[in-house]
């Protein structure tokens, strides 16, 4: 298979690139960012790409993807709507418009396109546009989310929040499974869906980390 990932080097999709890496059945990876990731593989091609709202430029290089994985996320503290729409709605249906194959939305827990909540109405809204397209799209909704294997995100005051609660993981992973997912199984079961895996097409984070098992 070959995955097209986009936002590689957040949190998310660091995970979704590290399992994309293992799994056999992958055959090639190619990440879309501003900058060129630190990782190297053979599997691995980073495309430079500045103006996410119009990917004419590197058709070319996204043609013949079996699966999409729009990781790219920005937080939404100090964030207007229209400040907060273009990454997490604009860019997200434009990806989907260029990159063909099985489509995964990395949402998040409460999203609703009715939702009083600015973040939660936006990827609301776009998450109802995505799954409203004529192709196999999915939607994970992850709540709390483990990094592992040294996966760190880029925001300063998520980095302080998962350092903080490192200890509650275990504890929510028991009693609030529902809610609790880890970025390996996160990014298991996003190639788990890139290649048939029957799942219902919004998953939360039992279902993300029973697809990843």
């Amino acid at each position: 298979m070959k995955i097209v990932v986009f936002g590689a080097s957040g949190m998310v999709g660091q995970g979704a690139v590290r399992e994309c890496l293992l799994d056999p059945g992958v055959t090639s990876v190619v990440t879309v960012g501003r900058s060129p990731l630190r990782t190297a593989d053979p599997k691995l091609r980073h495309v430079v790409h500045t103006d996410f709202g119009d990917l004419s430029a590197i058709a070319d290089d996204l043609a013949g993807a079996d699966a999409c994985f729009y990781c790219m996320g920005v937080t939404s503290a100090g964030l207007s709507e229209a400040e907060y729409t273009p990454v997490t709605h604009d860019y997200a249906l434009e990806a989907a418009r260029v990159v063909g194959g099985t489509y995964v939305y990395v949402s998040g827990e409460g999203a609703d396109a009715g939702s009083k909540t600015m973040w939660a109405r936006v990827k609301g809204r776009t998450e109802n546009e995505l799954l409203a397209l004529d192709r196999p799209v999915f939607v994970v909704r992850p709540g709390f989310i483990q990094p592992r294997h040294g996966i760190r995100s880029r925001t300063r005051i998520y980095r302080y929040v998962y350092t903080w609660s490192a200890w509650l993981f275990p504890v929510l992973a028991k009693v609030a499974p529902k809610f609790v997912t880890s970025t390996d199984q996160l990014g298991r079961a996003m190639v788990a869906l890139a290649g048939g895996a029957h799942a219902d097409r919004v998953l939360r984070s039992d279902e993300i980390n029973r697809l990843a098992r």
